[in-house]
């Protein structure tokens, strides 16, 4: 594999995290749960804790991704009618913004195809070469 293909598939590593965590955020972006620190005597599930991708230029080319946590992961949120709200209603809800999402998603499906349009133009040209060789 060339250098261009090998830096390639590091961008189409990174664009498919950053579609996956997207999905999971969207997915997930109304699994409200209690307040951290409250009380859960019936011991409810904590709210999602949202996830973003963070994203470094590698030395020699390419690029590495990694997931981790929103700061805040969640916001507190008004919800008397959940039963796992406190005494004033609220509750602990994902800090997730869907535009933001979605702008992550077209993000990475631009990442994708460009990174994949590298590998298929080095293969082409590999091919090229071979063929002025031989």
């Amino acid at each position: 594999m060339s250098i261009a293909s090998t830096i390639a598939v590091s961008g189409l590593s990174a664009a498919s995290l950053r579609l996956q965590v997207a999905a999971s955020n969207i997915a997930n972006a109304s699994s409200d749960g209690p307040l951290p620190g409250a009380p859960n005597p019936e011991n409810f599930p904590s709210a999602y804790s949202a996830l973003q991708v963070n994203q470094v230029d590698n030395l020699g080319g390419g690029t590495s991704a990694s997931v981790t946590n929103v700061a805040p992961p969640t916001v507190a949120s008004y919800d008397p009618s959940a039963p796992y709200a406190d005494g004033r209603g609220m509750v602990a809800s994902p800090n997730v913004d869907l535009a933001n999402e979605l702008v992550q998603a077209l993000i990475a499906r631009f990442n994708y195809a460009a990174n994949a349009q590298v590998i298929r133009t080095d293969a082409r040209m590999r091919g090229a070469l071979f063929n002025i060789t031989a």
